[in-house]
C-alpha cells in the first residue's frame, strides 16, 4: 500500500501535519473562485505528510491502569531514523519547512495521527493529537534519530483555564457541554461523543466556577461526581460515559489460552488487600458535613479502609449518600487485571478485532489453571479501562489492556433453564 508501512501485523501510516494548509474553493470570490494551478479543496483542510517509512518504534498509551485512577492525556511517542536530514529543524530547504511561520515540520503543536489498515484496506485510527516535544540526536558518523512525544487534547484541555461564570443545576453531562462551549475552551462540537450522565450537579452559590479554573481538572471533578469514563477516544473524540453499572453481556473479544479463540502473551492477576473500601464518606462543596456509608462485617475482617470525596459537584446530601454506597468494595475479588498479546500471532481477523479494542469496551480473559490431577478454566467479563500499543520493526504490534471488574447481566431467554428467569443476573434486553 502507497505511503505505509508493513510493520509485522498490518500496515500502518503516522502522519503529521505540515502546517500548510489547502486553500478552499469559494465561489463568487475573486482569488479563490477561480480555477488555476492552485490546489482548491472543497473546504481547506490540513495537509497531512506521511512519515511512516523513517520509523523505527511507536508506543502509545491512553487511558488508566486501575478505575479508581484519573483519566489523563493520551500519548504516543516515536523514534526515527532522519537519513537525510529533511526533519533537522535548521533545514530550511526541507519539504516540511513552513516558510511563512519560520517553522520546521516537527514544530510542537503540529496534528499527528496514528492509523492501521484493516484486511478491507479501511483506515482505523489508534491515536490523534499533537506533537509537544520533539529531541533531534546528532550522531557523528551516524545516522541522525529524532523522538518524537505527543499527547492527544486533554493535553489543550490541561493548558487553558475557565472564567468565573455561575452554573445552574443540571446533569453531568450537561456540564460538560457547558464547560467545552465556553468561549476559552471552544472544544469542537464535531469532536465530542458525550452520553446522558445520570447524576445531577449543584447550581447555588456555592457551585460559581472561580476565575482561573484549570479545565481538565474541572471536567475530572465532573467524572468524580458522575463515577463514569472522561476520556480522548482512539479516533480523538471526547468520550464521556455515565456512572458504572451493570451491563448487557457484550464482550468485543475473547481471549483463550487453551488454543481457541484469541491468543495472549501474558495476563496479570490482582488479589489485594487495597481493593477493600469499607467505609466512604462524601461532602458536596459549601458542606463539610460528609455523608458516610459503613460495612460493618468488612470493617470486623479487613479493617476500616476509607475513601473519601471533599468538594464534590453533587447537588445535594441524598446524592453524596448513594455515591458513598456506591463506592463501597466491601469484599476483595480475584481477577484479571491486564491482559497483553501479540499481533503477529494472530489471524487476519483476530488482528483487526484487537486493534481497535478501546477503552470502555468489554473483552472475556479465559485461563486454565492446574487443578488437582486435572485443570479448570476460570473467564471473567471485564472492562477495558486502558490501552497501550507498542510497534517496533523487530516485534511487530503488540498490545496490552487494563481492566477494571464489570457487572454482567444477561438478556432474558424464554424457556431457557437458566437464561429464563427474570432476576438479578438476567434482563429484558
Amino acid at each position: 500500500m502507497a505511503g505505509t508501512a508493513v510493520v509485522g501485523a498490518g500496515n500502518y501510516t503516522l502522519e503529521i501535519d505540515t502546517g500548510f494548509i489547502q486553500d478552499a474553493f469559494i465561489l463568487d470570490d475573486a482569488i479563490a473562485g477561480v480555477l488555476n494551478n492552485t490546489t482548491y479543496v472543497l473546504n481547506g483542510t490540513t495537509n497531512f505528510a506521511d512519515v511512516t517509512d523513517g520509523i523505527d518504534s511507536i508506543m502509545v498509551k491512553r487511558g488508566r491502569r486501575d478505575q479508581g485512577d484519573q483519566f489523563s492525556a493520551g500519548t504516543m511517542s516515536f523514534n526515527m531514523l532522519d537519513t537525510t536530514g529533511i526533519f533537522n529543524p535548521f533545514d530550511t530547504l526541507s519539504p516540511y519547512y513552513d516558510p511563512t511561520t519560520a517553522q520546521p515540520g516537527l514544530a510542537p503543536m503540529r496534528k499527528v495521527q496514528l492509523a492501521r489498515y484493516n484486511d478491507i484496506n479501511v483506515k482505523e485510527y489508534l491515536f490523534k493529537g499533537y506533537i509537544v516535544n520533539f529531541n533531534y540526536n546528532f550522531a557523528l558518523g551516524g545516522l541522525d534519530t529524532v523522538t518524537v512525544y505527543c499527547a492527544d487534547d486533554f493535553y489543550l484541555l490541561a493548558q487553558t483555564y475557565l472564567a468565573e461564570f455561575n452554573v445552574s443545576e443540571e446533569l453531568s453531562s450537561t456540564r460538560l457541554t457547558a464547560i467545552l462551549d465556553r468561549p476559552e475552551v471552544a472544544f469542537p462540537a464535531g469532536q465530542r461523543n458525550i452520553s446522558t450522565g445520570t447524576q445531577t450537579l449543584g447550581g447555588a452559590a456555592a457551585f460559581t466556577i472561580a476565575e482561573a479554573t484549570n479545565v481538565l481538572e474541572y471536567c475530572n471533578q465532573i467524572n468524580t461526581a458522575e463515577q463514569g469514563r472522561l476520556f480522548m477516544a482512539r479516533d480523538g473524540d471526547l468520550t464521556f460515559e455515565p456512572r458504572i453499572g451493570a451491563t448487557l453481556s457484550g464482550s468485543v473479544a475473547d481471549f483463550h489460552d487453551d488454543g481457541t479463540n484469541i491468543p495472549y502473551d501474558a495476563v496479570g492477576i490482582s488479589f489485594e488487600a487495597d481493593q477493600v473500601v469499607n467505609r466512604a464518606a462524601v461532602a458536596i462543596l459549601g458542606n463539610t458535613t460528609q455523608q458516610v456509608a459503613d460495612d460493618a462485617a468488612s470493617q470486623a475482617k479487613y479493617f476500616i479502609q476509607t475513601a473519601s470525596i471533599t468538594g464534590s459537584l453533587l447537588h445535594n446530601d441524598t446524592a453524596a449518600l448513594a455515591l458513598a454506597n456506591y463506592l463501597l468494595e466491601p469484599e476483595p475479588e480475584a481477577r484479571y487485571t491486564s491482559l497483553g498479546t501479540n499481533l503477529n500471532k494472530l489471524t487476519t481477523a483476530q488482528r483487526d478485532t484487537v486493534a481497535i479494542i478501546d477503552i470502555g469496551d468489554t473483552i472475556t480473559i479465559e485461563k486454565t489453571f492446574a487443578s488437582g490431577a486435572g485443570t479448570t478454566e476460570l473467564a471473567q467479563e471485564l472492562a477495558v479501562e486502558g490501552v497501550e500499543h507498542t510497534i517496533t520493526v523487530s516485534n511487530g504490534h503488540s498490545v496490552m489492556y487494563f481492566t477494571s471488574p464489570t457487572v454482567v447481566v444477561y438478556e432474558l431467554i424464554l424457556n431457557d433453564a437458566v437464561f429464563g428467569i427474570i432476576d438479578a443476573d438476567n434482563v429484558l434486553g
